[in-house]
């Protein structure tokens, strides 16, 4: 009997100390997630945690609430920019957005910096900076996602983050292909006004880096400035950065694939001028050969480009021109063989009357020989 009491004793005990187990890892797993340790600090310095930053915190009330605005510093780094379509009109870059401000709440002791896990910037105010102009953006989330989190011990907090989107830039293709055209990127605060936040550069034009080493396929950076502006909507008027970037297309590409087979094409052409105007089949063939080639490397040449444009570019007016010139050489060639057989058609007809004719007096007007009327 005392056996099976403690037997039964033991089975009882199973369940609590499973509860007591599990109890134990919850509470380990709360305190590894909400009492993170950022490093070792000085033994005369208060040990700053998340907990003590995070007590009494309002993530959904701004800095200086009822203060003046927030004052949010920007800068860029253009990682690359792996697209420009003609087509679309839009360029694809991935650029390095970093934003800084300061938040009273969140001062410390010490001269030291939290660097914080990016999952915690659910914690923080942060501002709601959008890309007015983006069709589709996202961010990088290998291995994680790409954000970063610091906070220094006077308040500011940096928040960057790295992300890829595609951007609507205004092209005038006028002078395609030795355009040059000026692109943008825009950064704005979609909810908070000019009273609430304010956005500036923080080193100006030295706030955007990438760009004087950035490598494109078709286009080279020629310059870039920024700007501070606002934007006008009828909710009011909201922060606004402007950066502008200048590409220049690269002409080497157009000249060895359009310019020198269209000009080659045209040279082509003149060959028939020294072919013998009886070889039909040679000067034919020549001629329609050409204007097909011609015709082919048009229409290549309009395929980068958009469907339904209504300006004429400088690459049209040129290929125009030698279509012209081709197109013009084959009707040539038509026009002489057709004169050459009608002149050739009176001649023969004039000698076949002069020969039949009895009268030298109707030589001169061969086809009125009163024989040949008779």
């Amino acid at each position: 009997m005392q056996a099976g009491a403690i037997c039964h004793s033991r089975m009882m005990l199973i369940p609590l100390l499973v509860c007591l187990g599990l109890l134990i890892i919850s509470a380990n797993c709360e305190k590894g997630i909400h009492g993170i340790h950022f490093g070792e600090w000085n033994e005369s310095q208060l040990q700053p945690t998340i907990q003590k930053l995070m007590k009494g915190y309002n993530r959904y009330l701004r800095p200086n609430f009822n203060g003046g605005p927030v004052e949010i510093g920007m800068s860029l780094d253009i990682a690359s920019i792996d697209a420009i379509s003609e087509i679309n009109m839009d360029y694809t870059a991935t650029i390095f957005l970093r934003q800084r401000w300061r938040d009273s709440r969140l001062i410390f002791p010490g001269n030291e910096s939290l660097s914080l896990d990016g999952r915690l910037v659910s914690l923080l105010w942060i501002p709601d900076t959008f890309i007015p102009d983006s069709k589709r953006s996202f961010l990088h989330d290998v291995t994680v996602d790409n954000r970063l989190i610091r906070i220094f011990s006077n308040g500011t907090v940096l928040y960057a983050l790295r992300i890829t989107a595609t951007i609507a830039c205004n092209m005038d293709l006028t002078k395609y292909p030795m355009d040059r055209q000026v692109c943008t990127l825009q950064l704005e605060s979609w909810g908070y006004n000019l009273q609430d936040v304010v956005f500036y550069w923080t080193r100006g034009n030295d706030s955007v880096k990438g760009l004087d080493t950035l490598r494109l396929a078709q286009y080279s950076v020629e310059s870039y400035y920024t700007s501070v502006s606002e934007a006008v909507y009828e909710t009011g008027y909201y922060p606004k950065l402007v950066l502008y970037f200048s590409l220049r297309r690269n002409v080497l590409f157009f000249i060895l694939e359009t310019y020198v087979p269209s000009t080659l094409l045209v040279v082509l052409s003149w060959v028939s001028f020294w072919i013998s105007q009886s070889s039909v089949p040679a000067r034919t063939c020549i001629g329609v050969t050409t204007v097909l080639t011609m015709t082919t490397l048009m229409m290549g040449a309009r395929t980068s480009l958009p469907n339904a444009n209504c300006f004429i570019k400088a690459i049209d007016v040129y290929l125009g021109i030698c279509f012209t010139f081709i197109f013009g050489a084959l009707l040539e060639y038509a026009c002489a063989h057709f004169c050459t057989m009608q002149h050739q058609t009176i001649i023969d007809v004039q000698r076949g009357n002069r020969v039949d004719c009895p009268f030298s007096w109707a030589e001169p007007w061969g086809l009125f020989c009163p024989k040949t009327l008779g």
